[in-house]
């Protein structure tokens, strides 16, 4: 195997070692992402169904005057 062609695999492997760390810190950050998002919308999903079995869960249509009116 020949010097340069040596030189052009330790290329690519660092090029190749580069990538796979940045992808493994995209990675890492939207685990972060998605743990938050979850954790999100089950906090949405147990305020809607307190809201359905308090009986406030009413549909509010934009063409319906508020009931104060």
């Amino acid at each position: 195997m020949s010097q340069e062609r040596l030189t052009q695999l330790e290329e690519a492997v660092a090029h190749l070692s580069k990538v796979v760390e940045e992808l493994s810190d995209v990675i890492a950050r939207q685990d972060v992402e998605l743990a938050t998002a979850q954790h999100r919308i089950q906090m949405l999903m147990e305020r809607e169904a307190q809201r359905e079995a308090g009986g406030t869960g009413g549909i509010i249509v934009g063409d319906e005057r508020p009931p104060h009116y």
